[in-house]
């Protein structure tokens, strides 16, 4: 059975130039770190075109989302803006309706 997800964080990259490959393989390691976070319960990294990437992530109340926020994966971002990417928007959202995993 999977848990619902009532918060969510969404954020948008921009590869700076030449970075992409380094963005994708920033996002396959952010993957790596976020299955070792039991409150975050979904995690996508996201391409929207050439240059613009995101992640998205999703947890089953605000405690789960300020962990994460104190977290590994958040810390990477900082260290990497400017140097791979810039942050377009770290949007806090509410999960309104969801379909679970089977």
């Amino acid at each position: 059975m999977s848990t619902s997800v009532s918060t969510a964080l969404l954020v948008r990259l921009e590869a700076l130039p030449g970075k992409e490959d380094d963005v994708r393989a920033f996002l396959n390691q952010g993957l790596s770190i976020v299955e070792g976070e039991p409150k975050t319960v979904r995690w996508f990294g996201l391409q929207f075109g050439p240059t613009s990437f995101g992640i998205f992530d999703a947890f089953p109340d605000e405690d789960g989302r300020q962990a994460h926020l104190s977290g590994e994966v958040a810390a990477a971002l900082g260290e990497n803006t400017g140097v791979l990417f810039e942050v377009r928007s770290l949007e806090q959202v509410d999960v309104v309706a969801e379909k679970q995993p089977a």
